[in-house]
């Protein structure tokens, strides 16, 4: 019988019927002792060099815990070397040997993109990625997390994790590190086996390609005007009340970065708007409100009022506007008013990139980013519609060449009905 149960990210999802898989809640040589020291990183690079094959890698971060988004500990795994719990906090300088031994070999990681960046902090290279998780996707598994792949494929279970736990913590509890040497534990084995499976159906040139673009992929621009994704801003009807907002999201910021805490750990939101909403005119009336009025908060007051007291002072021509300027492509039920050409193309393309998404068994949006199927229904194709065009379209747009040659005639087809130049 299905049984409910709880992925990486919180939500709850249906197990398929099948046979349960064998536990496995231990490494199977046991936890790896946490190495602290120069001397003992110089050591475990010695023995990455003498092992074979990719190297299985994953960080444990503190989100929801610490401002940044560093690595607390890394994991490690080799064919003939074993696994390594290394703790980068103490001696960053030092982990130049076991940098150097990852150059080179492939990586083997689970969502790729939550534990490149905090590798590269420490000056980690990877020449070659394995992005277990996004191969899952790209053979249209209904469950990616790292626990629901290896029962799929090695029919092994996995421990429940602490994934969310605050690993800046010191020293490590017990439990907690077994959950991270299981993280590397079968990783080899899972992309072996997964190997197999996009061999088999005819995929695995797309997984190397998308493997490749997700390691050279420059990080995304920083958001303008973050503070609008304040919860519950909406409530905040007038600009000045914005403004307060904003300033006090400001003043989060720089207290949480220096701190190197999480800002929902310094002021939460519901604190935020709440100083918006009442409007305080004093110290003490901004201190009576919720949250504000707690002792940790107190401490902070001048803070707070400092932020609000900016908001206040600002004059009309400063306040920040009640909606923003909309920076790329208005929202899609806005373009029947905004570029009728343009909707009446993207209801077609849009239909057609799902269909042919399911007739490979793949995401839609693994096969062709939804920002780029609207962009190009946006601009449409100058001059002769055909696959050609479409391919140099989509090319300019960044996608990969498999998914042009998958998408590129169906596309055109679609366009030229709606251009009326083919049947």
């Amino acid at each position: 019988m299905a049984t409910a149960d709880t992925d990486d990210t919180g939500t709850t999802v249906d197990d398929a019927d099948g046979p349960e898989p064998t536990p496995l809640p231990a490494p199977r040589d046991g936890v790896p002792p946490v190495l602290l020291r120069p001397d003992e990183f110089a050591d475990a690079a010695r023995r990455l060099a003498t092992g074979t094959g990719p190297i299985a890698v994953d960080t444990e971060r503190a989100s929801g815990y610490k401002y940044s988004a560093r690595a607390y500990l890394i994991q490690l795994r080799r064919t003939g070397s074993g696994s390594f719990l290394i703790d980068p906090i103490e001696h960053p300088d030092a982990l130049t040997p076991i940098v150097e031994a990852l150059d080179g070999p492939e990586w083997i990681l689970h969502a790729a993109d939550q534990d490149l960046p905090c590798l590269r902090e420490l000056d980690f290279r990877c020449t070659t990625l394995y992005d277990t998780e996004l191969a899952g996707r790209l053979l249209g598994l209904p469950r990616v997390n790292l626990a629901a792949m290896i029962a799929h494929f090695l029919g092994l279970g996995l421990a429940k994790g602490h994934g969310a736990a605050d690993w800046s913590r010191r020293p490590l509890p017990a439990d907690w590190l077994n959950y991270a040497a299981l993280d590397v534990e079968v990783l080899i084995e899972l992309r072996a086996a997964i190997a197999d499976e996009l061999a088999a159906t005819g995929k695995s040139e797309w997984a190397a390609q998308e493997f490749e673009y997700v390691l050279n992929r420059p990080p995304a621009p920083p958001r303008a005007d973050r503070w609008r994704r304040t919860s519950n801003i909406h409530a905040i009807k007038t600009q000045r009340g914005l403004a307060v907002v904003r300033e006090l999201w400001t003043a989060r910021e720089d207290v949480a970065s220096r701190r190197d805490i999480a800002p929902g750990r310094v002021l939460p939101d519901s604190a935020i708007v709440t100083a918006a909403t009442a409007y305080p005119k004093t110290v003490a009336e901004l201190t009576a409100l919720p949250v504000f009025g707690g002792p940790r908060q107190r401490r902070q007051a001048g803070v707070w009022w400092s932020a609000i007291d900016r908001a206040r002072q600002l004059p009309d021509a400063e306040l920040p506007p009640k909606k923003i300027q909309t920076v790329g492509l208005p929202a899609i039920n806005r373009w029947d008013q905004r570029n009728p050409e343009a909707a009446a193309r993207v209801a077609v393309v849009r239909p057609a990139v799902k269909e042919l998404a399911e007739q490979h068994n793949l995401p839609v949006e693994n096969l062709l980013s939804p920002d780029l199927v609207r962009q190009l229904s946006w601009t449409g194709i100058a001059g002769e519609i055909d696959a050609h065009a479409v391919d140099a379209a989509l090319a300019t747009g960044g996608a990969r060449p498999w998914q042009r040659e998958l998408t590129s005639e169906t596309i055109a087809a679609a366009l030229r009905k709606v251009e009326g130049t083919g049947s």
